[in-house]
């Protein structure tokens, strides 16, 4: 096997043990219908995830960049969880307004990364 081959099943396991990590933690984060802020931001980190997962899948996502992204979303839904435990289960607004912020930005380059042809020139 060839170290480019070696290189790419490594990060294919990457991405499947990371992908398990999230989609794990998502299963158990299940909305809430008492907590709409809470449930607002867990669905918006579910579709990130599945729209990461369809790129991958469409081959308009590369294993490197679907790691960052998972990653980036393991760490969101990890402070989603964090804001949760220190306010009895629910977020407050500026935390809504936080979290949200974040995932904007993710959304805009995953959105980047599946249509590299639409994004912006970069100045």
């Amino acid at each position: 096997m060839n170290l480019s081959k070696l290189i790419l099943a490594s990060l294919t396991l990457t991405i499947a043990v990371a992908s398990t990590g999230v989609a794990t933690a998502q299963s158990t984060n299940t909305p809430d219908p008492g907590h709409p802020r809470v449930n607002e931001v867990q669905q918006r980190i579910n579709n990130q995830q599945a729209r990461v997962d369809r790129g991958v899948s469409d081959g308009q996502i590369n294993a490197k960049q679907a790691a960052r992204d998972d990653a980036k979303l393991g760490r969101e839904q990890t402070s989603l969880n964090q804001d949760q435990a220190k306010n009895g289960g629910h977020i407050t607004k500026a935390e809504q307004s936080n979290l949200n912020n974040r995932l904007n930005k993710g959304s805009q380059q995953i959105h980047q990364q599946r249509h590299p042809a639409q994004a912006p020139a970069k100045k």
